[in-house]
């Protein structure tokens, strides 16, 4: 039985031999991988976005602009999430190509190939949110309108997104994988 006074020593040093200095510190060196950022990120603009949509909706039905503009404020944050997602996924791409097995690299390639365009809905969506914010209480005959449109927006970009994240699913998940990507699906590396 270890006396207090090693217990304190071991202490000292940095809990080196703990199972949770372990786990902390493998999670700050996934930080340092772009693909591991990019998996860490990607919730914020599906499901994100899908309760700020949510939360737009209701403060639509209940006609409630200060709640309205708290979801216009969130639509803005969790869609310009879509930036450093495909970012960190950019960025990770050689690396988690290296690492999947012929079939995963088609499905690697269509998830590139699509993020490359379905981030710019999040941006339209982002930008339409913004606008919508700025004039929520100073151009009140405009503000209906423009939310119509912000909820168009954003219902697109978390639809598109929702199925980015499908196809990006079967990149890692063999399990996930009955077939490879349909035939008509953009699978060549970029550039060919």
């Amino acid at each position: 039985m270890p006396s207090i006074r090693s217990a304190g020593a071991e202490a000292e040093t940095g809990l080196s031999c703990s199972p949770m200095f372990s786990l902390w510190s493998e999670f700050l060196h996934g930080l340092h991988q772009p693909e591991y950022i990019h998996v860490l990120l990607n919730p914020l603009p599906i499901y994100g976005l899908a309760m700020a949509l949510l939360t737009l909706v209701l403060a639509l039905v209940f006609r409630n602009r200060g709640a309205q503009g708290i979801a216009l404020a969130l639509i803005v944050v969790t869609a310009t999430a879509a930036w450093p997602v495909a970012y960190y996924g950019s960025a990770g791409y050689d690396r988690v190509y290296s690492m999947s097995d012929a079939s995963a690299q088609k499905w690697l390639n269509w998830h590139a190939y699509l993020a490359d365009r379905i981030v710019l809905a999040h941006y339209v969506a982002a930008a339409l949110a913004s606008v919508t914010l700025a004039g929520l209480w100073r151009f009140p005959r405009w503000h209906r309108p423009t939310l119509i449109l912000t909820v168009v927006a954003t219902l697109t970009a978390v639809s598109l997104g929702g199925f980015l994240a499908f196809v990006g699913g079967k990149i890692r998940h063999a399990e996930f994988r009955h077939d490879s990507p349909p035939a008509w699906a953009h699978t060549a590396p970029d550039g060919d």
